[in-house]
């Protein structure tokens, strides 16, 4: 008859099903994991996965918010403004000659070139006289990024030239399309400032999703917007529709070489370079915040490694004396660990992964107009990225891993014949 000694966690029916199979340590950690064990080391189990998911889940969700944010905002600055730009000399118009602009469409990536005009004034509707502020971006029909077709800046039947309003501006001025506006734009003639008046149609509004584009800019045709700024403040330029904005430097590099010396080319980078610094920093400062929640939760999966080793003493005894190795039996533990800690992390994975896309799918992170107009956007988009997965995976699996040494290393220095005998 065996004594209490020989029963342990490693006797279990001698089934081709249960065939001790694959390297040992790993087989050793895995039985340890779901074999029958104490109410303690059960709550510490449970606690330690736990702890792992939620401190993955909110990494997973922290980098999703920032990154989407980044991306959205990135690709709406790039629709509203081009990922490259080239502003004359000086601020004095500059001709574009049909040899350059030919040159400049032969770039690889860029796809259309159009000349956009700037202006700034006041647009007033009946629903609200005081009228607002407003930008006025002057475009042809059909060209550059943010532009309207033909139809929608042909005059009206009176002359009165037609406008697309930003959506959110429409709202504002409690306008619809059809209705008369009034505008007074603020221009220069002989180098003095001069107001000039003009009535406006809404033809249409759009949408960028971007608050300060869709909050307060006008598009109307290129002539008129020149004509109400007197030729001497409208800001002339050139908008590159290019169709990858990463590429955007090589081509603003290639556009140089054939603009300069009358124009200065720049790209979405460069105008954005300390505001995207910025959000980087600051994703790179939130990972390492909420990374401390991960590590913390590695205490929770040392502490199980205590219990197990207090609890198993006899098995590890047993293996010591059957001629594992120290090394060997502190992979055992560290098995044990990483397979636990593994568990979280996967669990935390899927729930950070399915909260991101609720949340992104259903637009449940909105701001008012008035909110909106301070973060730019109207709604944040989660987007977990590959490499923000990777990241927050390495991450956790490497805190746990290091949290599981220490008590990995000293159930490997237990002696033998003293855990034989531990009662």
């Amino acid at each position: 008859m065996r004594g209490p000694a020989a029963r342990t966690a490693l006797e279990e029916p001698r089934t081709a099903e249960s065939a001790l199979s694959g390297p040992l340590p790993w087989v050793v950690a895995w039985r340890f994991l779901r074999g029958r064990r104490s109410r303690l080391l059960d709550g510490t189990a449970r606690a330690a996965l736990l702890a792992t998911a939620l401190g993955v889940m909110a990494m997973i969700i922290a980098m999703a918010l920032m990154t989407g944010y980044r991306e959205d905002l990135q690709g709406k600055l790039v629709r509203g403004n081009a990922a490259v730009i080239a502003y004359p000399v000086g601020g004095e118009p500059a001709a574009l000659s049909p040899a350059k602009r030919q040159a400049l469409l032969t770039i690889p990536g860029v796809e259309k070139i159009g000349s956009v005009a700037y202006g700034q004034g006041s647009l007033s509707s009946g629903g609200r006289p005081e009228g607002v502020e407003v930008i006025l971006r002057g475009v042809d029909p059909g060209g550059g990024q943010l532009t309207a077709t033909a139809e929608q800046l042909r005059p009206t039947a009176e002359g009165i030239p037609s406008a697309v309003l930003g959506k959110d501006l429409a709202d504002r001025l409690g306008t619809r399309p059809g209705e008369i506006l009034r505008l007074v734009a603020l221009g220069l003639q002989d180098g003095r400032p001069r107001f000039r008046f003009q009535s406006l149609r809404v033809s249409g509004t759009f949408t960028t999703g971007f608050a300060e584009f869709d909050r307060s800019w006008v598009l109307l045709d290129r002539a008129l917007v020149e004509r109400l700024m007197g030729g001497e403040t409208a800001m002339a330029l050139l908008e590159f529709t290019v169709g990858d904005p990463e590429e955007a430097p090589r081509i603003a590099a290639a556009a140089t070489r054939i603009l300069e010396p009358d124009f200065v080319v720049t790209d979405w980078r460069q105008l954005n370079r300390e505001l995207f610094t910025a959000l980087k920093l600051q994703q790179i400062v939130l990972f390492l915040v909420l990374g401390l929640i991960v590590i913390v939760s590695t205490f929770n999966v040392a502490s199980t490694l205590v219990v197990l080793v207090r609890e198993r003493m006899r098995d590890v005894g047993l293996l010591g004396a059957l001629g594992l190795r120290p090394g060997k039996l502190r992979l055992v533990f560290l098995l044990y660990g990483g397979f636990l800690g593994l568990f979280g992390t996967l669990l935390g994975v899927l729930a950070g992964w399915g909260i991101c896309w609720l949340l992104t799918t259903f637009e449940l992170v909105r701001f008012d107009p008035e909110v909106a107009a301070i973060y730019f956007i109207s709604s944040v988009p989660f987007r977990v990225e590959p490499r923000d997965l990777l990241a927050v995976v390495g991450f956790a699996l490497l805190v746990t891993l290091l949290a599981c040494f220490i008590p990995a290393w000293r159930a490997a220095r237990v002696d033998p014949s003293s855990a034989l005998r531990y009662e």
